[in-house]
């Protein structure tokens, strides 16, 4: 297992060390540079408050999930087939939320707009994560690992293209780099549920109320979790945007700050993470788990 951990903990620490710094301080930064401070921080506050409410689209069920499967790979099947259904269902309940507050808000066009596609952009992820919990926690970490910076490669590309080209640099719009991230979302999530579906040999949709139901209480503690640390790392920028006369130019001089903030803390998830699944499967198989902790803690 001591090996397990560290092979793949050093494959996910290198792709993300690749990908992750040239997404945040290349293609990022550029963005913010060349549609200006305003235009990002009103983006920025939007983004912000679509993840606020993302406890509605997962409800604890990717963190549930990566530990049940670590521990019992042969309930993938039945699991699948229902959370499906329940994701659709949090995802419909995670837009009408998100688009009643801001409707009573009173949001102009343009932030509608944007709204619109970050609420689908953040629903695409939380597919995404929930598709790669299944991977990991099958202990298919390269693949999880090669998926994990899959999005940001694809919209890397993309924006590479965009802001270097002529044609298209002097017309780059925040609009543009939110239809970016769509893309590459997308790209990622087919690319994730048909490398998942093969792990099954048939995908059947079920609507399990009982199994439903169950499911989500014994998710509420990961769901309150996530709730308040959303809260306590978002609200700011939210806060900002809204409360101050030129929120949307703070909002963005804030963003600058904080997307350092965003890089460091995302290597202190990816190790927790990858510890979640082996210690999962440790414990199942009644094996030790000092000596790992020991060496993941130095």
């Amino acid at each position: 297992m001591k090996r397990l951990f560290f092979t793949n903990l050093l494959l996910l620490l290198l792709l993300n060390l690749l990908i992750k710094p040239i997404w945040i301080f290349g293609v990022d930064l550029t963005v913010q540079n060349t549609v200006g401070v305003e235009k990002y921080g009103a983006f920025a506050s939007i983004f912000s408050f679509t993840i606020i409410f993302n406890i509605l689209l997962d409800f604890g069920i990717t963190n549930f999930n990566s530990r049940n499967i670590a521990r019992h790979s042969q309930l993938l099947q039945k699991y699948f087939s229902n959370i499906l259904i329940l994701k659709f269902f949090l995802g419909f309940l995670y837009a009408l939320v998100c688009i009643s507050i801001a409707f009573i808000t009173d949001w102009g066009a343009a932030e509608f707009r944007l709204l619109m596609f970050l609420i689908f952009n953040q629903f695409l992820l939380s597919f995404i994560l929930y598709l790669r919990s299944n991977l990991s926690g099958l202990h298919l970490f390269k693949t999880d690992s090669i998926i994990s910076v899959t999005d940001k490669s694809i919209m890397i590309a993309i924006c590479s293209v965009l802001l270097l080209h002529p044609a298209t640099k002097n017309n780059f719009s925040i609009e543009w780099f939110v239809y970016v991230q769509t893309a590459g979302y997308l790209t990622t999530f087919l690319i994730t549920f048909f490398i998942v579906k093969s792990k099954i040999s048939k995908l059947t949709l079920r609507f399990d109320k009982r199994f439903m139901i169950l499911i989500l209480k014994q998710t509420f503690p990961y769901a309150l979790l996530v709730l308040f640390m959303a809260i306590y790392m978002r609200t700011d920028i939210v806060m900002i945007e809204q409360l101050l006369p030129d929120g949307d130019y703070q909002a963005g001089v804030y963003a600058q700050s904080y997307r350092i903030l965003d890089a460091v803390a995302m290597y202190a998830y990816l190790f927790a993470t990858l510890l979640l699944l082996i210690f999962s499967r440790m414990l199942k198989n009644n094996e030790s788990v000092k000596q790992l902790s020991r060496l993941s803690s130095l």
